[in-house]
């Protein structure tokens, strides 16, 4: 048992170095050349299934490991703390959003289609929410489903989406009536089906090894068995969905924080002017503390949402307070890591180039930073426009 931490127990420790054996026989020595390639081997993906750390809360009957939240929250640091954050969007993408979702809605039967393969890492799956000009604005997506005997025709687009180019199926959301709350329909939509379209892969200033992509949808026909969840109800799965997104994003936030944090304070130990290390001055010291500091409560206060998550708590404001507060942290400790360590932070050859890159979009995915503390002052009992 962790003393600082009583729930993490002797399974999640285990748990802890096996992702971290994991990693730094799978993935470490490969970053760079993956960076260059821009995408990751399928074959690590393939073997993550394999151990068991891409279904870690799913019921064990199809698969998963049956475990609670903490696993995830175990995992999610070991994969951050490997340095490929690009690798780290990927599979959380695929076991933290869109397996639950499969969890949450699916039928025994898409179960069995969709979840078994991958929960073993056969599959990879992407959420297709965001579209052109419809973000944040969930209510406001434009892509339609129109009823057609046993099947939908589906006309529209999605960007910005993760695993987009690589993805074996999506969870996709369709305009199925007018109300904008109530009119929504999620779909799960094998990428092979006739009329889907991956458009361009976007190109990102980070976040390189995992794929963007826009994705197209012309006349595409999809049999009304494979509606996921309930008809017109897709707007509030997707909003029940947002709390493990969030959190993901939030774990994901602190634990680039504490990376870079390690290597600015590594740095200014090892580093010399007039004669001394730079650790020795106090503003230097100083800044080391502050940001030692907000890293830890940007922990504490995730671990908290966290806590409340796995015990099934109301938490809608907790997950906000995390995500925007962590983010933005992480953000604030990246520029000044990359400030005390100078050159060498801005340069190729050195990593803390890479963490400033992958952590900005932090702020933005998931919901940005205002809307998480639109919804904190909803929260909160006050009104907003």
């Amino acid at each position: 048992m962790d003393e600082k931490y009583p729930m993490l127990g002797e399974e999640h420790q285990i748990l802890r170095e096996s992702v971290r054996e994991f990693l730094e026989n799978e993935v470490s020595p490969y970053i760079e050349q993956w960076e260059e390639d821009e995408a990751y081997p399928v074959e690590v993906f393939r073997k993550m299934g394999e151990l068991g750390f891409l279904g870690l809360r799913a019921p064990e009957e199809y698969g998963g490991g049956g475990g609670d939240y903490w696993s995830v929250v175990v995992m999610l640091e070991e994969l951050m703390k490997g340095s490929c954050h690009g690798l780290f969007t990927a599979i959380g993408v695929h076991s933290e959003i869109v397996v639950p979702a499969l969890v949450s809605h699916a039928t025994h039967e898409q179960k069995l289609k969709y979840l078994v393969p991958a929960v073993r890492g056969e599959s990879l799956g992407a959420l297709a929410v965001t579209e052109p000009e419809a973000g944040s604005d969930v209510a406001g997506i434009r892509t339609t489903a129109r009823r057609d005997g046993d099947s939908y025709v589906i006309n529209g687009s999605k960007t910005f989406i993760s695993n987009g180019a690589r993805a074996d199926w999506v969870i996709l959301a369709t305009r199925t009536e007018e109300d904008p709350h109530r009119g929504i329909t999620e779909f799960i939509v094998d990428t092979n089906t006739p009329g889907f379209e991956v458009g361009k892969k976007l190109e990102k200033a980070g976040l390189r090894t995992c794929d963007t992509a826009e994705l197209f949808f012309s006349d595409m026909r999809v049999p009304a068995e494979n509606i996921l969840g309930k008809l017109n109800n897709g707007f509030y799965q997707i909003m029940s969905n947002f709390q493990t997104e969030r959190l993901l994003i939030a774990i994901g936030a602190y634990a680039a924080a504490e990376q870079a944090l390690q290597m600015a304070t590594q740095y200014v130990g090892e580093r010399k002017q007039f004669g001394k290390p730079i650790s020795s001055f106090q503003h230097i010291s100083f800044k080391i503390a502050e940001m030692a500091t907000r890293v830890e409560a940007a922990k504490e206060l995730t671990y908290r949402a966290a806590d409340m998550y796995n015990r099934g708590l109301e938490c809608n404001k907790e997950v906000s307070m995390a995500k925007w507060y962590a983010t933005e942290v992480a953000n604030q400790v990246m520029y000044h890591s990359m400030q005390l360590m100078g050159g060498y932070g801005y340069i190729m050859e050195y990593p803390m180039q890479r963490l400033w890159r992958d952590s900005k979009v932090f702020t933005i995915v998931g919901g940005t930073t205002e809307i998480q503390k639109l919804i904190i002052t909803r929260e909160l009992g006050l009104r907003n426009r």
